[in-house]
């Protein structure tokens, strides 16, 4: 292959790949911009944003990692916060191992790259005819990388340099979550199992803060969640099964009273 034919591919790709994009644009500037300034706000040049978007490359751990960075030293804390927020990823990389495969040096970039808008768009798009699948899973995941390292960096730096009032500015974070954790909810729909889960983490949370005060909640909570999904896992996979169970004759109605109507 010629380097022109090489260029051509990997213009053609990207033609492909930029478009479904564009939203996620939207939401990582501005999302990034709001960690670059709570990062400026904080006391922290632009260049710990930058960096921090480039190589660590989780939004939610991210917002975490500020308050990790004032706070004293407890790297215990910081694994298990880091596991118990990013642990989706893990199924995300297995369900892409077969996508990657052959992919060669752009394979592990593609891995470290891999959030959740970035799996959500390489996992279901049907790739054109003619358009080769690493670049355009290359191109995916580092459009939206740049897209996030690009607001961080910019509002690290209105944060360091425009005055301005900044009184809660750190409920982005609180936001953020409270907005994962409303998303994962309704994603549940009538799902039993998914919205049980919610309610245990919610009630052991609020335990945990009651018997251990705001400071020490977080590792004690993260326990009890463990704990507490590791005993009820039988009663939820019985939920799980249940509702599959009560979709499926949902569907089989549907398609009888469909089957009558045509009749």
């Amino acid at each position: 292959m010629t380097r022109e034919e090489r260029r051509g591919m990997r213009l053609e790709a990207l033609r492909a790949a930029f478009p479904l994009t564009v939203p996620i644009a939207l939401g990582f500037l501005f999302l990034g911009c709001s960690y670059g300034m709570l990062m400026g706000t904080k006391g922290f040049s632009f260049v710990w944003p930058m960096c921090m978007s480039a190589f660590i490359f989780a939004g939610s751990m991210e917002f975490v990692t500020v308050n990790l960075l004032l706070s004293a030293f407890n790297p215990v804390a910081a694994f298990l916060l880091a596991l118990m927020v990013n642990a989706r990823h893990l199924f995300y990389g297995l369900s892409m191992l077969g996508r990657f495969r052959g992919l060669g040096w752009k394979r592990p970039y593609l891995i470290f790259g891999m959030c959740d808008e970035t799996f959500a768009i390489n996992s279901s798009t049907r790739i054109p005819d003619g358009v080769d699948r690493g670049w355009f899973y290359l191109w995916v995941t580092a459009l939206n990388q740049a897209y996030w390292v690009t607001g961080a960096t910019l509002g690290g730096v209105i944060g360091s340099n425009l005055p301005f009032d900044t009184d809660g500015l750190e409920f982005v974070l609180t936001a953020l979550f409270l907005v994962i954790f409303l998303d994962q909810w309704l994603g549940a729909g009538t799902g039993r199992r998914g919205r049980v889960s919610a309610v245990v983490g919610v009630l052991a949370s609020l335990a945990c803060l009651v018997t251990f005060g705001p400071d020490d909640f977080m590792i004690p909570s993260l326990i009890a969640m463990i704990v507490l999904f590791v005993l009820l896992r039988p009663r939820l996979d019985d939920l799980h099964d249940g509702d599959a169970e009560a979709a499926a004759a949902a569907g089989n109605d549907e398609g009888d009273e469909g089957k009558e109507t045509t009749r």
